[in-house]
């Protein structure tokens, strides 16, 4: 039974069935490189008061993916994909590194993508939104200096190529792995327009949390454009809202999702009749066992619901909006988890900053 609670599954998260063990380990090892690289370029700007900032808005970005809006006439839903709104607060390495952080809980404890394909997670949502359409697009759009129409217009441009680079990705990763049931041009003439429109919505929600921070803090900005460390730029204020909203937003919020499924869920059910392909080979069924031991709360609910039908109607649909407690637990722990180990990395990258900058003895 497809439980309701996979309707929070994240738009170009792929599963492990999605993606060879050749492609999937060539997309560990490209996404190992662009982290290694992150963590060597972040010590140039990274000083104490960048650590919380990781941790607030990875666990931020983590609560909003639980947020799937309906896209209109098409029967799907899309949402936040985070990894634009983090390079433009935190610069594009510590961006891709909390988006690597984010992605790491979700697939650890929530089942939330493959195992074997958490390499091209990150890279398909991190390296695209960090590396190419922040410094060539977002940057440029904003060289003239911040205000409310041309923060989004940037926004809107950035995120809706991001997003298309992104799944575009996608598609090749399929067919390099030699996915048959997804014919590339049937599944790149999907998957391409329902994440335009995705992009859309995303450029307006990055353009109003960008917005909010120029207004109180546009020093944030300014340093994560220029790679300067934050200094002494007080940060109290922005981070309790930030703090406040992740918890309303994975804790209250995530109630209102849509049922509807997300953009590769719909692709590939347009494509191939499915939502999902069988998993086959020994080393997906062990990355399989492995995931299903360690999440605690799979599909962003308690274990115990695994055996239960979404709460119904007499007519027997899904009851919106879909108050769950495990729905609860799961945004309100997530977002605590991510936050913590994206805090880890920024502390560990401070670790290695002063060890290099210390004199030989």
């Amino acid at each position: 039974m497809v439980l309701f609670l996979e309707r929070e599954m994240i738009s170009m998260h792929m599963a492990d069935a999605l993606i060879s063990p050749a492609v999937g380990v060539t997309m560990w090892a490209a996404t190992a490189g662009v982290a290694a690289y992150s963590i060597k370029k972040i010590q140039d700007d990274m000083d104490e008061k960048k650590i919380p900032l990781m941790g607030v808005m990875g666990a931020f970005v983590f609560a909003a993916q639980m947020i799937n809006f309906t896209i209109p006439g098409t029967g799907s839903s899309g949402h936040l994909g985070g990894g634009l709104l983090l390079a433009i607060l935190l610069g594009p390495y510590a961006g891709f590194l909390t988006m690597a952080a984010i992605l790491t809980i979700q697939a650890l404890f929530f089942a939330d993508g493959g195992l074997l394909a958490l390499g091209a997670n990150i890279f398909n949502l991190g390296f695209f939104t960090c590396f190419v359409v922040y410094p060539l697009i977002y940057k440029p759009l904003m060289a003239k200096g911040y205000n409310s129409k041309r923060i989004l217009g940037a926004a809107l441009l950035a995120a809706v190529i991001g997003l298309q680079l992104g799944s575009l990705s996608v598609v090749l990763e399929t067919l390099f792995s030699g996915k048959t049931e997804l014919p590339f041009n049937t599944f790149l003439l999907l998957m391409q327009p329902i994440h335009l429109a995705i992009g859309i919505v995303e450029g307006l929600v990055i353009a109003a949390v960008v917005t909010f921070v120029w207004k109180e803090r546009p020093e944030i900005l300014e340093n994560a454009r220029w790679g300067e460390r934050l200094g002494s730029i007080s940060l109290k204020r922005v981070l309790t809202v930030l703090v406040l909203a992740a918890v309303l937003t994975g804790g209250v919020f995530s109630w209102f999702a849509s049922s509807n499924p997300d953009g590769l869920e719909w692709s590939m059910h347009k494509a191939a009749g499915v939502e999902e392909l069988e998993a086959t080979g020994g080393i997906h069924q062990m990355l399989a066992d492995l995931q299903s031991n360690i999440a605690f709360l799979p599909d962003y609910g308690f274990r115990a619901s695994e055996e239960e039908s979404a709460p119904a109607t007499a007519e027997g649909s899904e009851v919106w909006p879909a108050v769950d407690s495990g729905t609860t637990t799961a945004g309100i722990v997530g977002a605590g988890l991510t936050l913590v180990l994206a805090g880890i990395i920024g502390f560990v990258v401070t670790l290695l900053k002063k060890r290099n900058s210390s004199p030989a003895k």
